[in-house]
């Protein structure tokens, strides 16, 4: 962990900073949810609760699951036969509730009702007989879920723009298009254009793969950007979201960093900068926003502004069995 920024500096540079913080932000939904899920197995069955895979990509929130008796494992092999076992919001390929099924586990479903969307448009096109392409990111947990809905062969990946040329289906084949959850809009747009112009018949989805929350934290990114002389986004390096958010601004021109910590921040990189940007990732909680902007406060002076892109209001139930 990074040694916490020098408050000496603290003392010598005071100067006004205008703080814009970007609306939405954090937690959205699905990472709600699947925390709620955890917490209310937990309540539930009683510690430990194992968890396949970090239940979102947050080191502040694993570690917090991990204090009230969440197990976190990568593999079904490594939980007790009569242990109750989550599966992360990013999802899982068909294989692994099939065996938790067979070992007669407990097992609940974290899975983001939006990733379990594409899932079933994956069914339903090969039922259709289309082969899939699928826009995303190689080894992401989101991308090994979706495509192990299906057998092999049955998906191709794509992650940009060169492997969309590189595909060796015919014009007229018998293609679909999904997407991955957490993309950048306008990367996703650009690939999603070059598959139809070179296969003119390919299917999409009848709305976008990608989630509200990405869509609308990027938004935010970009409505404040443009305004700032650099942007800090709260979320971890392993967050497809949040590292979208620090290219969103990027591409706009203002220079971004991607912290976990308040205690990452560099004094040096406020040197010169008048107005700074904020926002998090949907698995960074606003208590860490918080702990941002009290550790900026003890830089500068700083005046807040929120910028608001979007308003949020989506609410997905818990699992059947932590409701009966």
């Amino acid at each position: 962990m990074n040694a916490p920024f020098n408050k000496s500096d603290a003392q010598t540079e005071r100067t006004p900073l205008n703080l814009l913080i970007a609306a939405p932000r954090g937690f959205c939904a699905g990472v709600d949810r699947a925390i709620e899920i955890v917490e209310k197995s937990l309540e539930r069955y009683g510690a430990p609760v194992y968890v396949r895979h970090e239940i979102v990509h947050n080191k502040y929130v694993v570690e917090g699951l991990k204090a009230k008796g969440a197990i976190f494992v990568e593999e079904l092999d490594e939980v007790p036969e009569d242990a109750p076992v989550v599966f992360s919001a990013h999802g899982v390929p068909k294989s692994v509730p099939a065996e938790a099924e067979r070992r007669n586990m407990i097992y609940l479903d974290a899975t983001c009702p939006l990733v379990s969307k594409v899932h079933r448009q994956a069914e339903r096109q090969i039922e259709k007989n289309r082969h899939i392409i699928f826009v995303g990111h190689e080894g992401h947990p989101e991308v090994i879920g979706t495509m192990g809905q299906v057998e092999p062969g049955q998906m191709t990946l794509v992650e940009d723009l060169e492997d969309v040329e590189k595909l060796p289906f015919d014009k007229d084949a018998q293609l679909a298009y999904l997407t991955q959850t957490t993309l950048s809009v306008d990367d996703t747009a650009e690939v999603i254009a070059a598959l139809e112009l070179r296969f003119p018949n390919i299917k999409g989805p009848k709305a976008e793969d990608i989630c509200y929350a990405t869509s609308n934290r990027q938004a935010a990114v970009k409505d404040l950007a443009p305004d700032c002389d650099l942007v800090l986004v709260i979320g971890a390096p392993n967050s497809s979201n949040s590292l979208r958010l620090v290219e969103v601004s990027e591409r706009l021109g203002t220079p971004a960093k991607l912290i976990q910590r308040a205690n990452e921040i560099d004094a040096a990189w406020l040197d010169g900068v008048k107005t700074l940007g904020l926002t998090a990732g949907a698995s960074a909680p606003e208590i860490l926003v918080r702990e941002v902007v009290d550790a900026i406060g003890q830089l500068r002076s700083v005046k807040e502004q929120t910028i608001t892109a979007a308003t949020e209001k989506m609410i997905f139930k818990l699992p059947r069995e932590l409701t009966d």
